[in-house]
């Protein structure tokens, strides 16, 4: 079918820091989850909160950027296609696993939070808007464990609603 189209568009907090392999061809793969949630009142008027878990797959430059810039907690805005992949267990049961793969042209990465130094996207030939960091926001200097130095804007409150009070104060 020519006219269908597969594309994911996720904002969500990492739950974990990206794992960074390599294919057999040399190129790279970043896997990490990312948590999506909700709020709303049930039937009975009791606030309700759900959390939706995603694995998300990087490939290519946008992976090792990922593997550099990303870690646990960070908010990120993921555009990619979905894709379920099957195979057979060791009793010969089929297995499935559902993921997001960001991979090509009109997929990206966008960091939405300021906790790595002001990087906006991951570069790559992912369809044009490939942002670097301003000269003014340069990365942070890395601490012993290879992640970047984290500063927090007390002023600035939560980075994402759900965070503070739910999302029923957002407008969608």
């Amino acid at each position: 079918m020519a006219g269908s189209i597969n594309k994911v568009i996720l904002i969500g907090r990492l739950g974990q820091d990206p794992k960074l392999t390599y294919l057999p061809s040399g190129a790279p793969v970043a896997e990490f989850t990312l948590a999506t949630d909700e709020s709303f009142k049930n039937r009975e008027g009791q606030k309700e909160e759900r959390t939706e878990w995603h694995r998300i797959k990087v490939f290519n430059k946008a992976a090792e950027f990922c593997s550099n810039y990303l870690s646990k907690g960070r908010l990120v805005y993921i555009e990619g296609s979905i894709r379920t992949r099957t195979w057979d267990d060791q009793q010969g049961q089929k297995r499935y696993i559902t993921e997001i793969v960001v991979s090509g042209p009109q997929h990206t990465v966008q960091f939405m939070d300021s906790k790595g130094g002001g990087v906006e996207a991951a570069p790559g030939n992912y369809g044009g808007d490939q942002r670097r960091p301003a000269p003014a926001q340069q990365q942070q200097p890395r601490q012993q464990n290879n992640r970047p130095q984290q500063s927090y804007d007390d002023n600035q409150g939560p980075a994402f609603p759900s965070e503070a009070s739910g999302m029923d104060d957002v407008p969608f």
